[in-house]
């Protein structure tokens, strides 16, 4: 009888930490995964992978990202936040989410650093915009809270802070209490698996297209060495240590910063690349003219 009851709790006990394991979140597992000892990791202070230069994390590299990456390096700057007050009619609060494409913007009082939330355009467009219902435009009734978080806390602890809360946008908030940068879950994952790709997102057929004689339009993921060997010249003669794999990353390493849309780079050897599409934290499409000699060539 002892034997039975001892297998019986066995069994229970078994049958429990299932359940338990079932009921642990996506991003529970993934923090865990990048820990050790269910301790975070010690926080590496050199070395921190940039997506600016197009590169996709590598798993392990990634699972570090958790522990060892701080929010005030991926935030979008506060320059660059897309925001609206509170007063805002329905009309320009139409006009921002289709101009910024984006889904969610943070609404203030008086300025940026008097937060009260976030608008979502699911919101927005099941009260206003299927129909005319005749619905009084009230901004305030449809905010969602907003997460806070000082610039030095590590994007794991964020994120888990977000699947609990199931709020999915924070602002990164210095120690005067002023509006640092944004983040939202998606900028914190991208960090761990490399770049996400929506249904809205432009696809591209190749990783880069000759326009005319010389000239390329590009994704800045490109390998370096292949455009190299498909041009027949050499971009880059660097130090072991400074390796960069990718056309963006040979970008970013000339400018010496993630340069904006528009802005024209120059190489010394007369290549020219122009940022075609950027965000804050990397350029995403590039293109690249060749001097008259290497077109020729």
């Amino acid at each position: 009888m002892g034997d039975t009851g001892d297998g019986s709790s066995s069994a229970a006990q078994s049958a429990q930490d299932q359940t338990n394991q079932q009921k642990r979140g996506f991003l529970s597992r993934l923090f865990a995964s990048g820990t050790s000892s269910g301790r975070p990791a010690t926080t590496v202070a050199n070395g921190i992978s940039s997506t600016a230069n197009g590169h996709t994390l590598s798993p392990a590299g990634g699972m570090l990202n958790l522990n060892r990456v701080r929010l005030q390096e991926v935030a979008v700057p506060r320059a660059d936040i897309i925001s609206v007050p509170i007063d805002i009619s329905l009309d320009d609060l139409v006009g921002n989410f289709r101009k910024s494409g984006l889904t969610r913007l943070p609404v203030f009082t008086d300025t940026l650093d008097t937060p009260i939330g976030f608008i979502h355009l699911k919101d927005l467009a099941l009260k206003h915009g299927f129909a005319n219902t005749g619905a009084t435009f009230d901004l305030g009734s449809m905010l969602r809270p907003l997460l806070f978080a000082p610039p030095s806390m590590p994007i794991g602890v964020l994120l888990q802070k977000m699947q609990n809360d199931r709020i999915h946008m924070a602002l990164v908030i210095d120690e005067y209490g002023g509006v640092d940068g944004l983040v939202t879950i998606e900028d914190l994952i991208e960090q761990v698996i490399g770049e996400i790709e929506d249904e809205h997102d432009a696809t591209e057929q190749s990783l880069w297209t000759e326009e005319k004689p010389g000239i390329f339009t590009m994704a800045s993921r490109a390998s370096l060495s292949d455009f190299e060997a498909e041009i027949g010249r050499r971009l880059v003669d660097l130090e072991p240590e400074d390796e960069v794999d990718t056309l963006g990353g040979l970008v970013f390493l000339l400018a010496g910063r993630v340069p904006q849309r528009g802005e024209v780079i120059h190489h010394e050897g007369g290549v020219e690349f122009e940022v075609l599409e950027a965000d804050p934290r990397r350029i995403k499409r590039l293109k690249v003219v060749l001097p008259p000699l290497s077109r020729a060539g």
